[in-house]
């Protein structure tokens, strides 16, 4: 089996989500290797969060958490991938199904997504 190596991103590493069945980028985060194995045992994605310096269940406060149906690792085994059911509609803590919900316009950022949730009803702002 391939080890991931945690060490050479200072012991992290980028994990990119998409939706199993859409392939579609829902956010970008990172893994440590506690996180990567509550991630393994579980089935439930967990992360390292850099800005708060701990370990998380994606879905914890919201109950937006992701289901994992694969993980493949790339070729210097310091990137990864998780394929996974989305449940309560969006992963991105601002309302959105997906993290990637600006594009450019050339002169600005122009939202080109539909909010799917209230962040202040789910999140008890």
């Amino acid at each position: 089996m391939e080890t991931i190596d945690f060490a050479k991103g200072g012991g992290i590493v980028p994990v990119v989500v998409q939706d199993h069945e859409t392939l579609d980028v829902l956010m970008l985060a990172y893994m440590n290797e506690d996180a990567w194995e509550a991630t393994r045992k579980t089935g439930k994605a967990h992360y390292f969060s850099r800005s708060r310096d701990k370990l998380w269940l994606k879905g914890e406060e919201s109950g937006h958490v992701q289901e994992v149906r694969e993980m493949l690792v790339d070729c210097d085994n310091d990137t990864l991938i998780l394929k996974v059911v989305q449940h309560g509609g969006g992963a991105c803590h601002m309302g959105y199904r997906t993290c990637f919900f600006r594009r450019d316009t050339g002169a600005d950022w122009e939202i080109c997504a539909e909010k799917v949730f209230d962040p202040e009803e789910v999140y008890n702002k």
